[in-house]
């Protein structure tokens, strides 16, 4: 079974499970995905740099998919994730996939999981590669939270969204945050 196959099989188990720890009907989020699954892979390749804290490997930005499986480099570290404003290192775990939220699973989880600001860094001494995995949905396919996360104590934060991706691109290149655009 080739690589694209398997990583293929690991998505709707990874919906199901995180629909679970929320208490959720396991197939909430991929009911509300959709049976169609696009996924596109990148290999990213990130050259030492003399002079790393004046060049980023990739900009911050949050993924505008719903999940994206990230294979690291296994020597060398680059990724960090925002956490309210700090920066922190994502350790390496070697021949283990590191699973990013995207912004349609936070769209879909009514905010109850979060699409994370990570960015890449550069490394002065050694290059750097890794293989981002992207999901989403049929691209037809309109996107919202799941009804069983919206109550009065929980208003709906987002609005169903169709071509998310035309909202991603406008705003990752304005700078801004994408998801912003799609909150009620």
């Amino acid at each position: 079974m080739n690589m694209s196959v398997k990583l293929r099989t690991m998505f709707e188990p990874l919906l199901k499970a995180m629909a679970r720890c929320l208490s959720l009907d396991e197939n909430c989020f991929v009911n509300e995905h959709g049976e169609s699954v696009i996924m596109a892979a990148r290999f990213n390749f990130y050259p030492h740099c003399h002079d790393p804290k004046s060049v980023l490997g990739l900009k911050p930005h949050a993924d505008g998919t719903a999940v994206t499986m990230l294979l690291q480099d296994k020597q060398v570290e680059g990724l960090q994730v925002q956490k309210d404003d700090p920066w922190f290192r994502v350790p390496i775990i070697p021949d283990a996939l590191f699973i990013i939220v995207g912004d349609l699973l936070e769209i879909m989880s009514n905010g109850m999981l979060k699409s994370p600001v990570h960015r890449v860094v550069t490394n002065s001494d050694c290059e750097r590669m890794s293989l981002a995995v992207f999901c989403f949905p049929n691209p037809n396919k309109e996107v919202g939270p799941v009804a069983d996360l919206i109550t009065d104590e929980q208003p709906q934060m987002y609005q169903r969204v169709l071509h998310y991706e035309n909202i991603f691109f406008k705003y990752y290149q304005l700078g801004q945050r994408p998801l912003h655009a799609a909150r009620v």
